[in-house]
């Protein structure tokens, strides 16, 4: 399959980038903005993204589309792909690129399949691909390697087999590693705030622990206004480890501290538009301030 056209759904932070990293390949990159934010439309004016308007109009102009969105948005997507490829008759190969359980990838691919498209499972592991960033996309199911024609020098195509959820199955884990890890970090460091004993608790961390405490203080400035979307991701996290005999809860309480952190004032701020003096004992401060949740 030779691969021209790109559709993206949708541009958002890690969306534009990655169509941008397309758009230095030469491929043609579309995007569907009806019913989109204004934040969104922008961020696809400032890549050049084309706007075709309707989800059906880009299933129809793209060889390939892209679904990078929110995980608790995914299927959503896929059934309104699913119509628009009903509607067209076209068999466009649809990837799902999000952060959900290999159970759900599997409740889509039957969605697109069963409507006549292509399907393929992806994960993004690493941050948009701007300025000097790369990230990687590993990518599984039958014919994945039509994908390698995605690839460049910051976006990282792996191809990882013929299991159509094998690629979600390891941003699942990369992802509990990671954001699960940030989650408790951050709960903790909050709690130390709010009982009065973050600097001892400082202290102790930067003699015992120091590598580990400042590589999470770095993660934490960019986090508040991505918590939203990590709600469904801990949640799809969950999913996953229930369906292995694993105890779902711990990424039961993540989302929680994710769904705190994305009702604070930090949380609504955009990625674009966040305060970027601050750094993450501030980020701490300020979300130990916050009313405490519910």
């Amino acid at each position: 399959m030779k691969i021209a056209s790109v559709g993206v759904m949708s541009p958002g932070d890690m969306g534009q980038a990655v169509s941008l990293q397309l758009k230095a390949k030469g491929l043609n990159v579309y995007t569907g903005l009806e019913r989109r934010s204004e934040r969104t439309r922008a961020l696809a004016r400032d890549a050049g993204i084309t706007d075709v308007g309707t989800v059906t109009r880009l299933v129809d102009e793209c060889d390939v589309v892209l679904s990078i969105m929110d995980p608790g948005a995914a299927v959503g997507f896929a059934r309104v792909a699913a119509d628009a490829l009903r509607a067209t008759g076209r068999h466009t190969l649809i990837v799902d690129c999000n952060a959900i359980a290999p159970d759900t990838v599997r409740e889509i691919a039957d969605l697109i399949e069963t409507a006549g498209g292509r399907f393929l499972d992806a994960g993004i592991i690493g941050p948009p691909p701007r300025g000097k960033a790369r990230t990687n996309l590993y990518a599984s199911g039958r014919g994945a390697a039509d994908l390698e024609q995605l690839a460049g020098p910051q976006l990282i195509v792996h191809v990882i087999g013929e299991g159509i959820a094998d690629a979600s199955a390891l941003k699942m884990c990369y992802g509990a590693l990671n954001k699960g890890t940030q989650a408790l970090w951050l709960e903790v460091l909050i709690a130390a705030q709010r009982l009065g004993v973050a600097d001892l608790l400082e202290q102790q961390l930067r003699q015992s622990q120091g590598e580990r405490y400042g590589w999470v203080l770095n993660q934490f400035p960019i986090l508040p206004p991505k918590a939203y979307r990590w709600v469904p991701e801990m949640l799809e996290i969950s999913k996953t480890l229930g369906t292995v005999g694993m105890t779902p809860k711990m990424f039961e309480g993540a989302a929680d501290v994710y769904r705190f952190v994305a009702g604070t004032s930090l949380g609504k701020e955009t990625p674009e538009k966040r305060d970027k003096t601050r750094d993450g004992k501030d980020v701490v401060r300020l979300l130990a301030e916050e009313q405490e949740p519910s």
